[in-house]
């Protein structure tokens, strides 16, 4: 999943994201299988991403946008914010149903307290107890070993 954030970033579309990923686990377990040695293989599986969703741009001819000078290069910190946003997300869809949804519309899409109750024909003060557990669900979430939650990528 972290691979997967790292690629939307580059790509910014879900599916040629999780297409570019598979392709990078299936051209490493080929290679693998022929009788290679990867050194480091976290290493690897960025670089392969990158250079697989920077090839999706060229093809797609949206690789201009970024021009030659202007091509992100994997670094140590977007591996660790890949890594950071794929436990959020799995911390987020850990969280109960309803829990989620009021979250999400919250944070994630911007809604008012008021018109979150609206949508879902629920109080606000209902509304304000959801968030407050969201946070302290995810504050405590084993995937978020910070205990910190301040890095929401939607906020």
């Amino acid at each position: 999943m972290p691979l997967g954030m790292y690629a939307l970033r580059i790509v910014g579309n879900v599916d040629d994201a999780q297409d570019i990923v598979q392709g990078a686990f299936t051209a490493a377990w080929v290679k693998v299988a022929a009788g290679a040695e990867i050194g480091n293989f976290k290493s690897y599986m960025y670089r392969a991403v990158h250079n697989a969703a920077l090839s999706s741009l060229a093809r797609s001819g949206a690789e201009e946008a970024l021009g030659d000078d202007n091509r992100p290069d994997v670094s140590e910190e977007d591996i660790d914010t890949s890594e950071r946003d794929a436990a959020l997300w799995r911390a987020i869809d850990e969280l109960a149903e309803r829990c989620r949804e009021v979250f999400l519309m919250s944070k994630r899409d911007g809604m008012s307290n008021a018109a979150i109750a609206e949508e879902l024909d629920i109080s606000i003060k209902t509304v304000e107890n959801q968030i407050t557990k969201a946070f302290a669900k995810l504050r405590g979430n084993e995937h978020l070993s910070s205990g910190k939650i301040f890095f929401l990528p939607f906020l």
